[in-house]
């Protein structure tokens, strides 16, 4: 019979031509994906076919890898086993694959030794802040280290040669395979790799588990959608004749005949020309015609396809052989007809599978309820029989199906550990609760799994915790509390009970955490001394804590202190200790200092990853907060070295402290330093993508045109990750800077208000953030009022000075808040105070040098920039008042800190500053103003509305000119005055009498 696969391919130009250019693009080093679309049997594999053998053609290498429908669950990551199996078996690109030991155990299709997803511990969400304190955690399940190996993997075989990825049904792939796809989409963009994923749209019905992934991957840069429409008539026509070619021909009337059936879908059109060339009436519908073509064959040969379309993966010859009952010979001649007759086709690695999925599904669904529960059950037995020809979740599914409810439920359990150890979560949890969903049914379940049911959905509640499904944690919580009863033992009720706080908390509902946590404590007594009362009285202390029940968290941390002191549990020490000592702000340094390193060495000794690098982050923040620089770069330098030994760069804490890293090393003056840290992985996870954001720090500082674009990066990133505040803060912070050199008042103070408010609504006790937003945009908004006063415009500079009141009120409402719940700020916010109280003066319209100095003794503590940055609005304070010594110092000083940075817009407005002034920095370059500059009338007209504070959009539609234009007229206005931005340029045609 022919095959369309081994014709021409008819029609999908197009559609080839837009993948062949992207498969183009990646070649040149940029990564790109293609999300490929379209009805079964319309045509996707054929066009993926094509694709790989024009792009191997072009010297590219194709990884496929295929999905595969079984059941809920899935087998964890097999697509991207199946696409890698070559990797392992190539001798130049195995080496880098056995380097790693998580994927060794991955690539060979088992299980690994070790446990990359370790189960949720007793304190696990104890080490992690609190809800409105810290950046969310998504991805953060322990799986981290396996996606990064991945993808390292794929960025190290696309170093050799440019790679083609295809992946085919995505619709039927696992929770973790397409959490992978997500990781790598987002983690691959330098990247000489093309990944194109197939799926069926008539496949997603509303609540299909890949919808809301396809709607988050097409929001990415690098992705697009491709919808592969019905073949057009004449194409299916050209099809038809094209197949039949070899046959002899075939009449124009079967033709007609297939095309108006057919409805463009390719494969119907294949199978209906199939039945038509052995003279059959051609079915009405495709399941008829594929039956009908199963039919034909004899009955050896239908009972090999039935057992097949049971299987539901490929299948081995051993398993067919043992489920069928069939001679060897009858067997191998079985196999042959539905080989030759293209039921069955044999995969590369020598198993049979349906050429079409939908062929698959016709058959099966073809079977009676009895045949279909005897086939499971026997290919069930079989896998149980015989070690390694299937997977533990294999098996669970066909006992499952046979009615084999124990056999399922030992399966099930089998299938979560083998899941957890292959760095799978979200299968470990279907497992369990697959497992918890036939407890009832099983007489003896209980000896059957080695524990109790309370045990069970304990263990399940911490899977969901570790995957992230907190709220489904704590109903499976609320569940054992119900099994238990009150009459439980008390040691067993109060575990649960903390746990559910720590998940609770979680889910931000810390008023009844906290309720949790006291029944725990009222459960179990003080004395003698216990583990479960330890981590009731750590979780009792954390939750007292984020209540602001001072008095009572200290009791119950002291009280575990106390106790994992003498229990020995390092881990519970540490945490509570941290917990602890920042609850408490302003305690004794040393104090502080000395518990701190204590809990650090406990930390080490206990083995617990979690707690040492929350130790570690908190040292790096406690210097940072008290403006000891060095010091901070002491702790985040260990703390990052330690986390790339342990594989963990960019799990959370990690993650927060390249963070810190990279801002220490700015406000170091270690520019390019800061810049290189943070662009250490230009791909990184979308929950430390506030580590490459903070590069935009060091860009606006110095005025690169980079900036921009990583900006328009980092804001399309926040909308999705609203609850990344860090993200959101450095972002906005940029932009308000920028907007700020570019003199744009109106962009920096309605960002600044956006985000102020933002920030307070997710940091409701503590987001002295404000300050720096508010401080920032107050320069450019003071700089328009006293623009508008220069031009005597009472009303512009009316409505400027009311929109920077609105700024700092609520950098002072952030002040008092703080005050009032944590205590005493540090030196960051301290200086970002000083700097508020500086320009709110500006702001109206008062040059006070000692406030500006002020501003800059505060930033002395070690911000090498925003030292600079006062000092220059100091000069400008002290030329105001005629000290034009103390200017010209001021002004050499913030000069040289900008030309030793780089900060092009400051040194800009320094040298401005000088020029006006005349002022002695001695700089080469650096030239008074020329008091004849000349303007043509068209750049005296933009002059005299710049001077009314109009945009250039404002000034082409009045002149009648384009926003181009008038910024052209702008720039050339700016450059003839020597200016630093548009309301200097003002200023100085003020001062010369230039304005109307």
């Amino acid at each position: 019979m022919p095959r369309w696969d081994d014709a021409p391919l008819v029609g999908r130009a197009d559609e080839l031509a837009r993948l062949l250019a992207r498969v183009d693009r990646a070649s040149a080093g940029r990564t790109s994906a293609v999300l490929l679309a379209g009805d079964a049997g319309v045509g996707k594999t054929r066009l993926l076919d094509e694709l790989a053998a024009r792009a191997a053609e072009r010297g590219i290498r194709v990884l496929t890898g295929h999905c595969v429908d079984l059941g809920d669950v899935g087998l964890p990551y097999l697509p991207f086993v199946d696409l890698l199996r070559p990797v392992v078996a190539d001798p130049d690109l195995a080496p880098a694959a056995a380097r790693s030991p998580v994927l060794g155990s991955l690539l060979a299709g088992r299980p690994g030794a070790a446990v990359p997803v370790p189960p949720a511990s007793e304190g696990r969400d104890l080490t992690r802040p609190l809800p409105n304190r810290a950046t969310p955690q998504p991805g953060d399940d322990g799986r981290l280290q396996l996606f990064e190996s991945i993808a390292a993997l794929i960025s190290q075989v696309a170093s050799t040669r440019p790679l083609l990825i295809v992946l085919e049904d995505l619709h039927w792939a696992d929770r973790s395979s397409r959490d992978l796809l997500r990781y790598l989409l987002a983690r691959l963009v330098d990247d000489p790799v093309t990944v194109v994923a197939s799926y069926r749209s008539d496949d997603l019905h509303r609540r299909h588990p890949l919808r809301p992934l396809l709607a988050e991957l097409v929001r990415l840069p690098v992705v697009e959608r491709l919808e592969l429409a019905p073949l057009a008539d004449d194409e299916v026509g050209t099809l038809v004749r094209g197949l039949a070619a070899s046959s002899g021909g075939v009449a124009d009337s079967t033709v007609d005949d297939v095309v108006a059936r057919a409805e463009g879908n390719a494969f119907y059109a294949e199978e209906l020309l199939a039945a038509g060339l052995q003279g059959e009436a051609l079915p009405m519908g495709l399941t008829d015609v594929l039956l009908s073509r199963v039919e034909q064959r004899s009955r050896a040969a239908q009972q090999v396809v039935r057992i097949a379309a049971v299987a539901g993966r490929r299948v081995r010859h051993d398993l067919v052989a043992a489920v069928g009952g069939l001679a060897p010979a009858e067997l191998d001649e079985a196999l042959a007809e539905v080989v030759h007759w293209h039921l069955l086709v044999v995969s590369d690695d020598g198993r049979y599978r349906f050429r079409h999925a939908l062929l698959q599904e016709a058959v099966l669904a073809d079977l009676l309820p009895g045949e279909r529960v005897r086939l499971h059950a026997s290919i069930a037995a079989y896998l149980a029989a015989t070690p390694g020809a299937g997977t533990a979740a294999e098996r669970a599914h066909h006992a499952r199906e046979s009615n084999d409810l124990p056999g399922a439920f030992d399966a099930s359990l089998e299938a979560a550990v083998a899941a957890c150890r292959m760095g799978a979560p979200a299968e470990q949890l279907q497992h369990l609760e697959t497992a918890l969903a036939l407890w009832s049914a099983v007489t003896d379940a209980a000896a059957r799994a080695g524990r109790d049911q309370e045990a069970l959905l304990l263990e399940t509640a911490g899977a969901a915790r570790t995957v992230g499904e907190v709220h489904r944690a704590v109903a499976l919580l609320r569940s054992a509390l119900d099994l238990l009863g009150p009459d439980a033992d008390p040691a067993t009720l109060a575990r649960v009970h903390y746990t559910l706080a720590q998940a609770m908390v979680r889910v931000e509902d810390v008023a009844g955490a906290h309720r949790e946590s006291a029944a725990a404590m009222a459960l179990v007594p003080a004395d003698p001394p216990s583990e479960v009362r330890t981590w009731a009285a750590a979780t009792h202390a954390r939750m007292s804590y984020s209540l602001g029940l001072m008095d009572d968290g200290d009791a119950a941390a002291e009280e575990a202190l106390a106790a994992a002191d003498r229990l020995g549990l390092d881990s519970a020490w540490s945490d509570t200790a941290v917990s602890q000592l920042r609850a408490r702000v302003g305690s004794d340094p040393a104090f502080v200092a000395s518990r701190m390193e204590e809990a650090l060495l406990r930390a080490r000794r206990s083995g617990d990853v979690d707690v040492e690098m929350r130790v570690l982050f908190n040292l790096a923040s406690i210097a940072f907060e008290n403006g000891r620089i060095e010091e901070t770069l002491s702790w985040t330098r260990r703390a990052t070295r330690r986390a790339a030994d342990l594989g963990i760069e960019w799990s959370f804490y990690p993650a927060e402290l390249r963070h810190l890293q990279v801002t220490a090393l700015y406000t170091a003056g270690e520019w390019d330093a800061s810049l290189a840290e943070a662009d250490l992985l230009a791909r990184v996870p979308e929950m430390a993508a506030h580590v490459r954001a903070a590069g935009l720090l060091v860009q606006v500082g110095r005025g690169s045109s980079a900036a921009r674009e990583r900006l328009h990066w980092a804001r399309s990133l926040v909308p999705r990750l609203r609850e990344h505040v860090l993200l959101g803060l450095v972002t906005a912070g940029s932009e308000i800077d920028l907007a700020a050199w570019d003199g744009d008042a109106q962009t920096a103070a309605a960002v600044a208000t956006s985000a102020s408010r933002r920030l307070q609504q997710q940091w409701p006790d503590d987001h002295l953030g404000v300050l720096r937003l508010v401080g920032t945009a107050l320069a450019p908004v003071a700089d328009a009022a006293a623009a508008a006063r220069l031009v005597r415009d009472v009303a512009a500079a009316d409505r400027w000075v009311a929109t920077g009141e609105e700024l700092v009120a609520m950098a002072h409402s952030a002040v008092d808040v703080y005050a009032r719940l944590v205590g005493e700020m540090g030196a960051e916010a301290a200086a970002w105070r000083a700097r508020v109280a500086a320009e709110e003066a500006r702001l109206h319209g008062e040059a006070d040098p000692e406030l500006w100095r002020a501003a800059v003794d505060a930033f002395d503590y070690g911000h090498v920039y925003e030292v600079a940055r006062s000092r220059w609005r100091l000069a400008e304070a002290l030329l105001a008042a005629d000290d034009r010594a103390g200017a010209s110092e001021q002004a050499r000083a913030a000069h040289e800190t900008a030309v030793r940075l780089g900060a092009t817009p400051l040194r800009a407005a320094v040298e401005a500053l000088a020029r006006r002034g005349r002022l002695d920095v001695a700089r080469a370059g650096i030239r008074p103003a020329e008091s004849d500059a000349v303007l043509t009338p068209r750049e005296a007209e933009v002059l005299r509305l710049l001077a009314q504070g109009r945009t250039n959009r404002q000034i082409g539609a009045e002149l009648y000119i384009s926003e181009k234009t008038a910024s052209v007229h702008v720039s050339n206005i700016i450059a003839k005055f020597g200016a630093s931005g548009r309301t200097e340029a003002v200023a100085i045609a003020a001062q010369r009498g230039l304005l109307p």
